[in-house]
């Protein structure tokens, strides 16, 4: 296949990639460009790796060190890394991939075919997951289940407590729950008119 071919179709990949599925759905304006410079970073690297005498096995390791090093360098949620190497597997493909022929393409195709399913915000969408501060102490985990769906109304699926503080009353817990059709999650009073404080949330409508 030629090589031209290839570089525009990895082109208007990465961005479907960023323009029609990332930012659309999570709206995170820094890491367009990371994406971005990412993808056309690795295809020009493998462009050269491929017609080269170092070879691509040597230029993959490299680029593994950088993308951990990158994860390493700053908060990014798990669909955030995986339209990451989603846009490293399309530059790989588009360097690399000549060879292939229309494979090459149907594998790019794939890659996006997989993220618009895999993070579609219907997909599961009654799920969430939630950090809770609460302002009391929870030892016993039935009681604190029980709390839990009393509070945010819905079938909790784990509770995992992060902090028991005795002294000063309160609760840290990483909550995973399903709400009721047609609603949302709910923060508010519990039994006894005791709040709780959401201090991070994370992954909702996911």
């Amino acid at each position: 296949m030629d090589q031209t071919l290839l570089i525009a179709a990895d082109l208007v990949a990465v961005a479907l990639l960023v323009f029609a599925l990332y930012f659309p759905r999570h709206r995170r304006r820094d890491l367009v460009v990371a994406y971005l410079t990412v993808n056309v970073g690795v295809l020009a690297v493998a462009l050269v790796l491929g017609t080269s005498t170092i070879g691509a096995g040597l230029g993959l390791g490299l680029f593994g060190v950088l993308s951990i090093i990158r994860l390493r360098s700053s908060e990014i949620e798990q669909h955030e890394v995986a339209y990451y190497f989603a846009a490293l597997a399309i530059g790989l493909l588009g360097g690399l991939g000549a060879s292939f022929g229309w494979l090459t393409l149907g594998l790019m195709a794939l890659v996006l075919v997989v993220l618009a399913v895999g993070d579609h915000p219907a997909l599961f969408r009654r799920t969430r997951q939630q950090v809770l501060v609460l302002d009391r102490a929870f030892p016993d985990e039935v009681e604190l289940h029980d709390h839990l769906a009393s509070l945010l109304g819905g079938r909790i699926r784990s509770a995992r407590v992060d902090q028991l503080d005795l002294v000063n009353d309160s609760t840290t817990v990483t909550v995973r729950f399903e709400v009721p059709r047609a609603s949302g999650p709910v923060l508010g009073a519990g039994p006894g008119g005791a709040p709780a404080r959401a201090v991070q949330l994370e992954g909702a409508g996911r």
